[in-house]
């Protein structure tokens, strides 16, 4: 799975709230959802952000409650992989399970709108506007396939209620 888009930028513990703020989550309308996201952390976000952008943050991205709703909008507004110098393991797993690409690269220099390219099965990340190489952490297959499928839900569907590992 290769992805490829602009950055938006953010520092170290950003909380499931900052993300989706707790009173937009009482829907089960994705859109709304995704009008919101990130609105309390960066007001400018929905307006700069473009299908296919990545968003890229510090250490423990994601820390906070349990909530799925904070991967979904991420997801729902168009974001294509989420990379970070850590994750807050529930987070990374929600995400993982809604279907959108997470990427660990504990040390990166990336900056607000540089061009990245990546590379979920090898963990390859390329700046493309410097040129710069970096090795996330790669991806094993079960899980490159439960984002292919679109989630974890789409994946049990289409494949018995069992999750292949090799």
């Amino acid at each position: 799975m290769n992805l490829k888009g602009r950055t938006h930028v953010y520092g170290d513990n950003i909380d499931t709230d900052r993300i989706i703020p707790g009173k937009y989550t009482k829907t089960l309308n994705l859109q709304d959802l995704a009008n919101h996201v990130l609105e309390d952390l960066d007001p400018d976000f929905r307006a700069r952000m473009n299908k296919g952008d990545i968003v890229v943050a510090d250490n423990n991205f994601g820390c906070g409650s349990s909530r799925e709703q904070a991967p979904l909008a991420l997801k729902t507004a168009g974001v294509s992989v989420v990379i970070a110098r850590s994750f807050a393991r529930i987070f990374f797993r929600n995400a993982i399970n809604v279907g959108l690409p997470v990427i660990e690269i504990p040390d990166h220099d990336i900056k607000q709108g540089d061009e990245i390219s990546v590379d979920l099965a090898t963990g390859n990340v390329c700046n493309v506007t410097n040129g710069k190489e970096y090795k996330g952490t790669q991806m094993p297959e079960v899980m490159i396939n439960i984002l292919n499928e679109g989630g974890l839900t789409k994946y049990l569907k289409k494949h018995g209620g069992y999750v292949a590992i090799k």
